[in-house]
Protein backbone atom coordinates (compact mmCIF):
# COMPACT_ATOMS: atom_id res chain seq x y z
CA UNK A 1 0.00 0.00 0.00
CA UNK A 2 2.83 2.38 0.85
CA UNK A 3 4.49 1.70 -2.51
CA UNK A 4 1.26 2.69 -4.27
CA UNK A 5 1.13 5.93 -2.27
CA UNK A 6 4.77 6.63 -3.09
CA UNK A 7 4.19 6.12 -6.83
CA UNK A 8 1.05 8.24 -6.85
CA UNK A 9 -0.56 6.13 -9.58
CA UNK A 10 -3.93 5.04 -8.24
CA UNK A 11 -5.84 3.80 -11.31
CA UNK A 12 -4.89 0.92 -13.67
CA UNK A 13 -1.24 0.70 -12.76
CA UNK A 14 1.30 -2.08 -12.14
CA UNK A 15 -0.53 -3.57 -9.14
CA UNK A 16 -3.70 -4.09 -11.20
CA UNK A 17 -1.72 -5.56 -14.09
CA UNK A 18 0.10 -7.97 -11.78
CA UNK A 19 -3.11 -9.00 -10.02
CA UNK A 20 -4.73 -9.73 -13.39
CA UNK A 21 -1.86 -12.04 -14.35
CA UNK A 22 -1.85 -13.77 -10.97
CA UNK A 23 -5.59 -14.34 -10.84
CA UNK A 24 -5.73 -15.60 -14.41
CA UNK A 25 -3.10 -18.17 -13.42
CA UNK A 26 -5.00 -19.03 -10.24
CA UNK A 27 -8.28 -19.56 -12.09
CA UNK A 28 -6.68 -21.40 -15.00
CA UNK A 29 -7.65 -18.87 -17.67
CA UNK A 30 -5.65 -16.97 -20.27
CA UNK A 31 -6.99 -13.53 -19.41
CA UNK A 32 -8.28 -11.52 -16.46
CA UNK A 33 -9.68 -7.99 -16.39
CA UNK A 34 -9.93 -6.11 -13.08
CA UNK A 35 -13.16 -4.19 -12.50
CA UNK A 36 -14.88 -2.10 -9.85
CA UNK A 37 -17.21 -4.86 -8.63
CA UNK A 38 -18.46 -8.36 -9.25
CA UNK A 39 -21.73 -6.89 -10.46
CA UNK A 40 -19.89 -4.93 -13.13
CA UNK A 41 -18.09 -8.12 -14.14
CA UNK A 42 -21.44 -9.80 -14.78
CA UNK A 43 -22.88 -6.87 -16.72
CA UNK A 44 -19.80 -6.25 -18.86
CA UNK A 45 -19.42 -9.97 -19.57
CA UNK A 46 -22.95 -10.03 -20.93
CA UNK A 47 -22.32 -6.91 -22.99
CA UNK A 48 -19.07 -8.32 -24.39
CA UNK A 49 -20.94 -11.48 -25.40
CA UNK A 50 -23.47 -9.42 -27.34
CA UNK A 51 -26.39 -10.06 -24.99
CA UNK A 52 -28.99 -7.31 -25.04
CA UNK A 53 -32.56 -6.28 -25.68
CA UNK A 54 -34.78 -9.09 -26.96
CA UNK A 55 -32.47 -11.81 -25.64
CA UNK A 56 -33.24 -14.22 -22.80
CA UNK A 57 -30.73 -15.37 -20.20
CA UNK A 58 -31.52 -18.47 -18.16
CA UNK A 59 -30.30 -18.30 -14.57
CA UNK A 60 -31.03 -19.65 -11.11
CA UNK A 61 -34.11 -18.68 -9.13
CA UNK A 62 -32.01 -18.50 -5.95
CA UNK A 63 -29.10 -16.06 -5.68
CA UNK A 64 -28.18 -12.54 -4.63
CA UNK A 65 -30.01 -9.87 -6.63
CA UNK A 66 -26.87 -8.78 -8.52
CA UNK A 67 -27.15 -11.89 -10.69
CA UNK A 68 -30.46 -10.81 -12.21
CA UNK A 69 -29.65 -7.11 -11.96
CA UNK A 70 -26.84 -7.54 -14.48
CA UNK A 71 -29.17 -9.27 -16.95
CA UNK A 72 -31.69 -6.47 -16.68
CA UNK A 73 -28.97 -3.82 -16.95
CA UNK A 74 -28.08 -4.96 -20.48
CA UNK A 75 -31.76 -4.96 -21.50
CA UNK A 76 -32.13 -8.74 -21.60
CA UNK A 77 -34.91 -10.79 -20.00
CA UNK A 78 -34.10 -13.14 -17.11
CA UNK A 79 -35.66 -16.61 -17.29
CA UNK A 80 -35.45 -18.54 -14.04
CA UNK A 81 -34.79 -22.21 -13.36
CA UNK A 82 -35.26 -24.06 -10.08
CA UNK A 83 -32.34 -25.40 -8.06
CA UNK A 84 -31.01 -28.78 -7.05
CA UNK A 85 -32.29 -29.75 -3.58
CA UNK A 86 -28.92 -30.97 -2.33
CA UNK A 87 -26.36 -28.56 -3.80
CA UNK A 88 -28.57 -25.42 -4.01
CA UNK A 89 -27.09 -24.66 -7.43
CA UNK A 90 -29.19 -24.40 -10.58
CA UNK A 91 -30.73 -27.66 -11.79
CA UNK A 92 -29.50 -28.50 -15.29
CA UNK A 93 -32.75 -30.24 -16.27
CA UNK A 94 -34.68 -27.12 -15.24
CA UNK A 95 -32.29 -24.99 -17.29
CA UNK A 96 -32.89 -27.13 -20.36
CA UNK A 97 -36.66 -26.94 -19.86
CA UNK A 98 -36.46 -23.11 -19.65
CA UNK A 99 -34.76 -22.64 -23.02
CA UNK A 100 -36.63 -20.89 -25.82
CA UNK A 101 -35.65 -19.64 -29.28
CA UNK A 102 -34.83 -16.30 -27.61
CA UNK A 103 -32.31 -17.82 -25.19
CA UNK A 104 -28.82 -16.49 -25.84
CA UNK A 105 -26.98 -17.33 -22.62
CA UNK A 106 -26.94 -19.37 -19.42
CA UNK A 107 -25.79 -17.68 -16.22
CA UNK A 108 -25.10 -20.31 -13.52
CA UNK A 109 -24.23 -19.26 -9.97
CA UNK A 110 -21.74 -21.24 -7.89
CA UNK A 111 -23.77 -20.52 -4.77
CA UNK A 112 -22.19 -20.37 -1.29
CA UNK A 113 -18.95 -21.68 -2.85
CA UNK A 114 -20.43 -24.89 -4.29
CA UNK A 115 -19.59 -25.46 -7.98
CA UNK A 116 -22.44 -26.08 -10.41
CA UNK A 117 -22.54 -29.28 -12.45
CA UNK A 118 -20.68 -27.62 -15.29
CA UNK A 119 -20.42 -30.71 -17.47
CA UNK A 120 -24.16 -30.85 -17.99
CA UNK A 121 -24.57 -27.09 -18.34
CA UNK A 122 -21.77 -26.83 -20.89
CA UNK A 123 -23.25 -29.73 -22.89
CA UNK A 124 -26.59 -27.91 -23.03
CA UNK A 125 -24.86 -24.67 -24.08
CA UNK A 126 -22.79 -26.31 -26.81
CA UNK A 127 -25.79 -28.12 -28.25
CA UNK A 128 -27.69 -24.80 -28.55
CA UNK A 129 -24.66 -22.56 -29.24
CA UNK A 130 -25.36 -20.50 -26.13
CA UNK A 131 -23.01 -18.26 -24.18
CA UNK A 132 -22.16 -19.25 -20.59
CA UNK A 133 -21.32 -16.58 -18.00
CA UNK A 134 -20.32 -18.06 -14.63
CA UNK A 135 -21.18 -16.12 -11.48
CA UNK A 136 -18.23 -17.04 -9.24
CA UNK A 137 -18.72 -14.19 -6.77
CA UNK A 138 -18.93 -16.62 -3.84
CA UNK A 139 -16.74 -19.40 -5.20
CA UNK A 140 -13.18 -18.36 -5.98
CA UNK A 141 -11.03 -21.48 -5.67
CA UNK A 142 -13.93 -23.91 -5.99
CA UNK A 143 -13.46 -26.75 -8.48
CA UNK A 144 -15.55 -29.12 -10.54
CA UNK A 145 -13.71 -32.29 -11.53
CA UNK A 146 -10.35 -30.68 -10.92
CA UNK A 147 -11.04 -27.52 -12.93
CA UNK A 148 -11.47 -24.11 -11.32
CA UNK A 149 -14.81 -22.37 -11.62
CA UNK A 150 -14.73 -19.44 -14.00
CA UNK A 151 -12.72 -21.37 -16.57
CA UNK A 152 -15.57 -23.41 -18.08
CA UNK A 153 -17.75 -20.84 -19.81
CA UNK A 154 -17.14 -17.80 -21.98
CA UNK A 155 -16.38 -15.76 -18.86
CA UNK A 156 -16.24 -16.07 -15.09
CA UNK A 157 -17.05 -13.23 -12.71
CA UNK A 158 -15.34 -12.74 -9.34
CA UNK A 159 -16.18 -10.42 -6.47
CA UNK A 160 -13.73 -8.97 -3.95
CA UNK A 161 -16.37 -7.55 -1.61
CA UNK A 162 -14.74 -7.45 1.84
CA UNK A 163 -16.64 -10.47 3.21
CA UNK A 164 -15.69 -12.74 0.29
CA UNK A 165 -13.07 -15.50 0.62
CA UNK A 166 -10.65 -13.16 -1.14
CA UNK A 167 -11.84 -9.76 0.03
CA UNK A 168 -10.53 -6.27 -0.61
CA UNK A 169 -10.83 -3.27 1.73
CA UNK A 170 -13.75 -2.05 -0.39
CA UNK A 171 -15.48 -3.07 -3.59
CA UNK A 172 -13.75 -4.83 -6.46
CA UNK A 173 -14.28 -7.48 -9.10
CA UNK A 174 -12.65 -9.41 -11.91
CA UNK A 175 -13.58 -11.05 -15.18
CA UNK A 176 -11.62 -14.17 -16.13
CA UNK A 177 -11.83 -15.72 -19.58
CA UNK A 178 -10.04 -17.78 -22.20
CA UNK A 179 -11.50 -15.62 -24.97
CA UNK A 180 -9.15 -12.81 -26.00
CA UNK A 181 -11.96 -10.92 -27.78
CA UNK A 182 -14.11 -10.85 -24.63
CA UNK A 183 -11.18 -9.68 -22.51
CA UNK A 184 -10.36 -6.95 -25.03
CA UNK A 185 -13.95 -5.74 -25.19
CA UNK A 186 -14.30 -5.59 -21.41
CA UNK A 187 -11.04 -3.66 -21.14
CA UNK A 188 -12.51 -1.18 -23.60
CA UNK A 189 -15.86 -0.94 -21.81
CA UNK A 190 -14.41 -0.54 -18.29
CA UNK A 191 -12.78 2.77 -19.25
CA UNK A 192 -15.58 4.70 -20.93
CA UNK A 193 -15.19 2.76 -24.19
CA UNK A 194 -11.77 4.30 -24.76
CA UNK A 195 -8.32 2.91 -25.54
CA UNK A 196 -6.89 6.28 -26.49
CA UNK A 197 -7.52 9.30 -24.27
CA UNK A 198 -10.46 11.41 -25.41
CA UNK A 199 -11.27 8.99 -28.24
CA UNK A 200 -14.19 6.66 -27.51
CA UNK A 201 -14.92 3.64 -29.69
CA UNK A 202 -17.95 2.54 -27.64
CA UNK A 203 -20.32 3.74 -24.94
CA UNK A 204 -18.72 2.14 -21.92
CA UNK A 205 -18.70 2.84 -18.21
CA UNK A 206 -16.33 3.64 -15.36
CA UNK A 207 -15.40 0.31 -13.77
CA UNK A 208 -11.77 0.19 -12.70
CA UNK A 209 -10.22 -1.60 -9.75
CA UNK A 210 -7.94 0.89 -8.02
CA UNK A 211 -4.27 0.27 -7.30
CA UNK A 212 -4.63 0.22 -3.51
CA UNK A 213 -7.23 -2.55 -3.64
CA UNK A 214 -5.11 -4.50 -6.12
CA UNK A 215 -2.08 -4.20 -3.82
CA UNK A 216 -4.11 -5.51 -0.87
CA UNK A 217 -5.48 -8.41 -2.90
CA UNK A 218 -2.01 -9.35 -4.17
CA UNK A 219 -0.79 -9.67 -0.57
CA UNK A 220 -3.79 -11.83 0.36
CA UNK A 221 -3.90 -14.05 -2.75
CA UNK A 222 -0.98 -16.33 -1.72
CA UNK A 223 -2.92 -17.20 1.47
CA UNK A 224 -6.18 -18.05 -0.33
CA UNK A 225 -5.53 -21.78 -0.76
CA UNK A 226 -4.69 -22.32 2.91
CA UNK A 227 -7.76 -20.29 3.89
CA UNK A 228 -9.91 -22.44 1.62
CA UNK A 229 -8.41 -25.60 3.10
CA UNK A 230 -9.19 -24.24 6.57
CA UNK A 231 -12.81 -23.58 5.60
CA UNK A 232 -13.09 -27.12 4.25
CA UNK A 233 -11.68 -28.57 7.48
CA UNK A 234 -14.19 -26.52 9.47
CA UNK A 235 -17.01 -27.86 7.29
CA UNK A 236 -15.91 -31.40 8.19
CA UNK A 237 -15.79 -30.40 11.85
CA UNK A 238 -19.36 -29.11 11.60
CA UNK A 239 -20.43 -32.38 9.99
CA UNK A 240 -18.88 -34.40 12.82
CA UNK A 241 -20.45 -32.17 15.48
CA UNK A 242 -23.91 -32.44 13.94
CA UNK A 243 -23.51 -36.23 13.79
CA UNK A 244 -22.51 -36.35 17.46
CA UNK A 245 -25.67 -34.47 18.43
CA UNK A 246 -27.73 -36.66 16.07
CA UNK A 247 -29.30 -33.64 14.42
CA UNK A 248 -30.82 -35.60 11.57
CA UNK A 249 -33.48 -32.94 10.95
CA UNK A 250 -30.74 -30.48 9.95
CA UNK A 251 -29.66 -30.88 6.33
CA UNK A 252 -25.98 -30.12 5.86
CA UNK A 253 -24.24 -28.80 2.71
CA UNK A 254 -23.68 -31.49 0.10
CA UNK A 255 -20.38 -32.06 -1.66
CA UNK A 256 -20.82 -34.70 -4.38
CA UNK A 257 -17.79 -36.52 -5.81
CA UNK A 258 -15.77 -34.31 -8.12
CA UNK A 259 -16.76 -31.08 -6.36
CA UNK A 260 -14.46 -28.90 -4.29
CA UNK A 261 -16.66 -26.62 -2.22
CA UNK A 262 -15.02 -23.32 -1.22
CA UNK A 263 -17.45 -22.76 1.70
CA UNK A 264 -17.89 -19.04 1.39
CA UNK A 265 -20.94 -19.73 3.54
CA UNK A 266 -21.76 -22.80 5.60
CA UNK A 267 -25.48 -22.96 4.94
CA UNK A 268 -27.75 -25.58 6.49
CA UNK A 269 -31.45 -26.27 6.12
CA UNK A 270 -33.55 -26.76 9.22
CA UNK A 271 -37.08 -26.59 10.60
CA UNK A 272 -37.85 -23.65 12.88
CA UNK A 273 -35.13 -21.64 11.17
CA UNK A 274 -36.25 -18.30 12.55
CA UNK A 275 -36.50 -19.62 16.12
CA UNK A 276 -33.04 -21.14 15.89
CA UNK A 277 -31.57 -17.92 14.52
CA UNK A 278 -33.14 -15.88 17.33
CA UNK A 279 -31.89 -18.30 19.99
CA UNK A 280 -28.36 -18.27 18.58
CA UNK A 281 -28.35 -14.47 18.57
CA UNK A 282 -29.34 -14.47 22.24
CA UNK A 283 -26.31 -16.68 22.86
CA UNK A 284 -24.05 -14.21 21.07
CA UNK A 285 -23.80 -16.25 17.87
CA UNK A 286 -24.39 -14.30 14.65
CA UNK A 287 -25.89 -16.07 11.65
CA UNK A 288 -27.18 -15.02 8.24
CA UNK A 289 -30.18 -15.89 6.08
CA UNK A 290 -28.89 -15.92 2.52
CA UNK A 291 -31.46 -15.63 1.10
CA UNK A 292 -34.97 -15.33 2.56
CA UNK A 293 -36.71 -15.04 -0.83
CA UNK A 294 -36.27 -16.21 -4.40
CA UNK A 295 -35.27 -13.84 -7.17
CA UNK A 296 -38.63 -14.14 -8.99
CA UNK A 297 -40.43 -13.03 -5.81
CA UNK A 298 -38.50 -9.76 -5.47
CA UNK A 299 -40.70 -6.64 -5.70
CA UNK A 300 -38.42 -5.19 -8.38
CA UNK A 301 -39.37 -8.09 -10.68
CA UNK A 302 -43.13 -7.89 -10.16
CA UNK A 303 -43.61 -7.00 -13.83
CA UNK A 304 -42.49 -10.53 -14.79
CA UNK A 305 -45.66 -11.86 -13.09
CA UNK A 306 -44.06 -15.05 -11.82
CA UNK A 307 -46.51 -16.48 -9.32
CA UNK A 308 -45.46 -18.40 -6.18
CA UNK A 309 -45.12 -22.15 -6.59
CA UNK A 310 -43.19 -22.14 -9.87
CA UNK A 311 -39.85 -22.77 -8.15
CA UNK A 312 -40.72 -25.04 -5.22
CA UNK A 313 -37.18 -26.09 -4.26
CA UNK A 314 -35.88 -22.52 -4.22
CA UNK A 315 -38.93 -21.32 -2.32
CA UNK A 316 -38.53 -23.97 0.37
CA UNK A 317 -34.84 -23.14 0.68
CA UNK A 318 -35.68 -19.51 1.43
CA UNK A 319 -37.81 -20.65 4.38
CA UNK A 320 -35.23 -23.06 5.83
CA UNK A 321 -31.71 -21.86 5.00
CA UNK A 322 -29.39 -20.55 7.70
CA UNK A 323 -25.70 -19.73 7.32
CA UNK A 324 -23.64 -20.58 10.39
CA UNK A 325 -20.31 -18.89 11.19
CA UNK A 326 -17.37 -20.02 9.08
CA UNK A 327 -14.04 -18.29 8.64
CA UNK A 328 -10.47 -19.65 8.63
CA UNK A 329 -9.74 -18.67 12.26
CA UNK A 330 -12.84 -20.35 13.72
CA UNK A 331 -11.87 -23.07 16.21
CA UNK A 332 -13.32 -26.45 17.12
CA UNK A 333 -14.59 -25.26 20.51
CA UNK A 334 -16.62 -22.53 18.83
CA UNK A 335 -18.13 -25.00 16.38
CA UNK A 336 -19.13 -27.31 19.24
CA UNK A 337 -20.77 -24.36 21.01
CA UNK A 338 -22.67 -23.35 17.88
CA UNK A 339 -23.93 -26.87 17.16
CA UNK A 340 -24.85 -27.42 20.83
CA UNK A 341 -26.89 -24.22 20.74
CA UNK A 342 -28.72 -25.42 17.61
CA UNK A 343 -29.36 -28.78 19.27
CA UNK A 344 -30.71 -27.14 22.40
CA UNK A 345 -33.13 -24.99 20.42
CA UNK A 346 -34.39 -27.98 18.42
CA UNK A 347 -34.86 -30.05 21.57
CA UNK A 348 -31.89 -32.37 21.15
CA UNK A 349 -29.48 -33.23 23.94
Amino acid sequence: MQSVLDRGQFILGPEVESLERELAAFCGTRHAVALASGTDALELSLRACGIGRGDEVVTTAFSFFATVEAILAVGATPVFADIDASTYTVDSAAVEAALTPKTKAILPVHLYGHPCAMDRLMAIARARKLRVIEDCAQAIGAEFRGQRVGSFGDAGCLSFYPSKNLGAYGDGGMLVTNDAAIADQVRLLREHGSRERYRHQAVGTNSRLDELQAAILRVKLPYLERWTDARRRLAERYRAAFATHRLTDVRLPAEPPGCRHAYHLYSVRMPQRDAVQAALLQSGISTQVAYPATLPSQPALASLKLRPGRFPVAESLGREILSLPIYPELNDASIERIVAAVAGTLGHS
